[in-house]
């Protein structure tokens, strides 16, 4: 079983920033995940050839640009499961932290970058350095929340469900959300809604960290 940590959580600061961060953490989730089923159904103003689709360019940017604040939501919430240290404070758990908040941090980059193939033809020239960027970033992110995920599940500080979110949200990177991704425009959107909505749960198991409990 891993050392564990706890200490810093222990403190009234600490526990205030997890709570705050995972409250802000379940609203992006949830906002994120009805942004998904959103893009699911709405629609489509363009030809699927554009990579727009299925939003005309000004409000593809529009959502793209939300995207951008709202994975910064998500970001925190990594930050606040790294300061429970309830994965414990081994270098695998810190590698996994770091990796995941990298991944997430360029998705968010990623997000705003492709607003300037809003008028783009899907696939060209233009768009294929954005889905290296997609690729590489989620995957980053599934692999260090994995990471994390296996340290938190040994360490068991965390009982019951959230036991194993993270880990089920880094899984859900690799199966079932890249395949759906290449699976046609519906599938990868609602795969991706259901990725946020773990982010969601997530967060709520961390705004219900307790002072010296966690």
């Amino acid at each position: 079983m891993s050392t564990v940590d706890t200490r810093a959580a222990r403190s009234p600061a600490a526990t205030t920033f997890v709570r705050r961060a995972g409250a802000i953490c379940l609203w992006a989730g949830l906002l994120g995940a009805a942004s998904g089923v959103f893009l699911a159904v709405i629609p489509a103003a363009v030809p699927p050839e554009r990579f727009s689709y299925p939003l005309a360019a000004g409000a593809f940017v529009a959502i793209q640009l939300w995207f951008f604040v709202q994975h910064l939501g998500l970001l925190l919430g990594q930050a606040a499961l790294w300061r429970t240290g309830v994965a414990g404070r081994s270098r695998a758990a810190w590698i996994g932290h770091a990796i995941a908040f990298a991944g997430m941090a360029l998705l968010a980059v990623t997000e705003v970058i492709a607003t300037t193939s809003a008028e783009d033809l899907y696939p060209s020239e233009n768009t294929d350095p954005l889905d290296v960027l997609y690729g590489v970033s989620s995957l980053a992110t599934g692999l260090g929340l994995i990471i994390v995920g296996v340290a938190v599940v040994r360490a068991g500080v965390w009982q019951g469900a959230r036991r194993w979110l993270p880990l089920v949200l880094g899984v859900w990177v690799y199966v079932p959300m890249t395949p759906a991704l290449m699976a046609g425009h519906i599938p990868a959107r609602l795969s991706i809604a259901g990725w946020m909505l773990l982010y969601a749960a997530l967060g709520w198991a961390l705004t219900r960290a307790d002072r010296g409990r966690v």
